[in-house]
């Protein structure tokens, strides 16, 4: 019976082609912890934990510690097939570190799927590759914003995502900019990234409506804390509201439900912990009747191709906001995912399709 062998971390930091800048943090790279879970055949899995002060609140050091540290001895040596169990004791080797915690839990997956011989959208019961993405505008005035606009659309991207927030007296003037460069007939989302007080976001949401700018759906309008500033924000606007830093597990979107405090959740590997929680919060969200996206933090291919493959398996309500490899200069691995226009599009391989680093297969 294979064995799992070991569980190594290398730190990748990667190159941005354009700056990326919300209310929260502006960067020029993804940094992120890449995690390799081999077995004793010499099968290897790939995940990802990227670093996210301002939102997850996770470092480099932090993620590679608790996966070298608690996580691996408990899986050294353990059944790769037993998805279950192998969950079961990463949850109890360590509190928290819901990065660290995905990372490997993509990995174990992508493992189990290579192993079996089929790609992990198949391992989770999907039978797509092709997955449609929005596209985030990166924040900045007025005029840098519709022309960003208008470049996006070119590419071939029909819903773009405003990051807003940074200042609620011009946001409205830029979001007015973007509507007027791409015309009524590209969808705009609104992200505030906690930006805002709850009267701000009233305030700048209705007059988005009285404008007609035909905003989709704004996106964690107040910090992530105050569920009554957001049940409060939704409860007065006509525009679907979406919590996205507000809900990391099943506890807090239960919470969500109960207040009945967004119209939307927007469900990231990064900030549940895995694949398994991540499939169980979309079908929460199903069953009460909420809509889902699925997101991604500043991530590379490999977990940008965990998330589509999930996306793939269970499905949103909406365009899912899987873009984040698409900001990378070039990509940091041999295989994965691709870009076509708005699409993302998972290889026909075993498990993401991954199968080196670039700068170690140099």
């Amino acid at each position: 019976m294979s064995r799992i062998e070991r569980v190594t971390a290398t730190r990748v930091s990667t190159p941005l082609h354009t700056p990326f800048v919300t209310a929260l943090r502006r960067t020029t790279t993804t940094e992120t912890v890449v995690v390799r879970v081999t077995d004793s055949d010499g099968v290897t899995g790939w995940g990802e934990a990227p670093q996210v002060w301002q939102v997850t609140g996770e470092s480099l050091a932090g993620a590679e510690a608790c996966l070298t540290g608690p996580i691996s001895p408990v899986l050294v040596g353990a059944d790769p097939d037993d998805l279950v169990g192998l969950g079961q004791r990463i949850s109890a080797a360590v509190a928290g570190n819901h990065g660290a915690k995905a990372a490997v839990d993509v990995a174990l997956h992508d493992l189990a799927a290579r192993r079996r011989g089929v790609s992990l959208p198949v391992l989770l019961g999907g039978t797509t590759l092709r997955v449609p993405t929005d596209v985030t505008l990166a924040a900045g005035d007025a005029s840098s914003l519709a022309t960003a606009a208008k470049e996006r659309v070119a590419d071939g991207f029909g819903v773009l995502k405003l990051k807003v927030g940074t200042d609620a007296a011009g946001d409205v003037a830029r979001v007015r900019a973007a509507r007027q460069a791409v015309g009524p007939d590209v969808a705009l989302r609104l992200d505030a990234n906690q930006g805002w007080t709850p009267r701000e976001a009233v305030r700048v949401i209705r007059a988005l409506e009285d404008a007609g700018c035909d905003v989709e759906l704004v996106e964690q309008p107040v910090v992530a804390a105050d569920l009554d500033g957001l049940a409060w924000v939704t409860g007065r606007v006509g525009t679907p509201v979406m919590a996205d830093e507000s809900v990391y597990g099943l506890r807090d979107l239960t919470e969500v439900l109960r207040r009945h405090a967004a119209d939307l959740v927007n469900v990231k590997l990064a900030k549940c912990g895995g694949l398994r929680v991540a499939g169980a919060l979309l079908e929460l969200a199903r069953a009460h009747q909420v809509g889902t996206v699925v997101g991604s933090m500043m991530e590379t291919h490999i977990g940008v191709g965990a998330a589509a493959s999930l996306v793939a398996a269970h499905g949103t309500t909406l365009t899912s906001d899987l873009d984040a490899a698409w900001w990378t200069a070039s990509s940091p691995v041999v295989g994965g995912l691709r870009y076509d226009g708005a699409t993302v599009v998972l290889p026909d391989a075993p498990g993401l399709g991954i199968d080196a680093l670039v700068q170690e297969n140099s």
